[in-house]
């Protein structure tokens, strides 16, 4: 027990000193995987993961072109300009309903997805990270799909409208229950790979991903996202599940 002390302690401080937008980030479900397997338009500099097992999606903007992702009624959520200046419409819906995983967020009544965006700046790095109910299992039981909870099945296939510059595309992933294993590995490693999509699809690396503290400590893996945490809702120090 006392080799354990030690991380134990930094992590409890690790903990303290991050803001209060970064400590109380959602947490991903352990019997559930969302992953990406495709994104249209493949665009050089456009990068997109899973965070957190099947909590979040972040979007990292490096390309020449604007990039938006869409709320749940198709109307402009997410933007990234090409100078990397991060923007939220203040009147989309999905802006409130990400902020709870089930989506019993209430909603203002200001907000109408069919209004001209009002947009807000909340960060300049280029990266946007955000709770998608799209991506996720929305309710506590299990799903109907599962018959045998021992058994990593399928449980939907899942897509989020995007736009690079004048192209509509989309994101494409699916959810899979995953059966919990507590024989897996210890504490602070993570399981599981990220997938590099480069442009025009020239190679595919596929990596071990890193422990959590080198992921804390060191560059983002596979993504190519930026230094520094997005003013909402979470960190680049989240493990990485799946990369495009």
């Amino acid at each position: 027990m006392r080799r354990f002390l030690p991380s134990a302690a930094l992590a409890v401080a690790l903990a303290t000193c991050l803001p209060a937008s970064i400590a109380s980030a959602h947490q991903g479900n352990p019997n559930f995987r969302s992953l990406i397997t495709g994104v249209t338009p493949v665009q050089q500099g456009v990068s997109l993961q899973i965070l957190n097992l099947d909590d979040r999606i972040e979007l990292t903007n490096r390309s020449d072109e604007p990039v938006i992702a869409y709320g749940y009624n198709k109307e402009p959520y997410v933007r990234i300009l090409a100078d990397g200046t991060v923007q939220v419409n203040r009147l989309s819906p999905a802006t409130y309903l990400n902020s709870d995983r089930f989506g019993e967020a209430s909603t203002p009544k200001f907000a109408d997805a069919k209004a001209t965006p009002q947009w807000k700046t909340v960060d300049k790095t280029g990266r946007y990270e955000w709770h998608d109910h799209r991506i996720h299992w929305m309710t506590k039981g299990t799903p109907p799909q599962v018959k045998d909870e021992g058994v990593r099945t399928k449980v939907f296939d899942w897509e989020l409208p995007i736009a690079v510059g004048s192209a509509k595309g989309a994101v494409a992933g699916q959810l899979f229950w995953q059966p919990t294993d507590d024989s897996g590995p210890p504490v602070g490693a993570i399981v599981g790979f990220a997938v590099l999509l480069l442009a025009g699809g020239a190679a595919v690396v596929v990596t071990r991903r890193r422990r959590a503290a080198e992921a804390a400590g060191g560059p983002a893996a596979a993504a190519g996202a930026g230094a520094g945490a997005a003013e909402e809702p979470g960190t680049t120090a989240a493990p990485r599940d799946e990369a495009w």
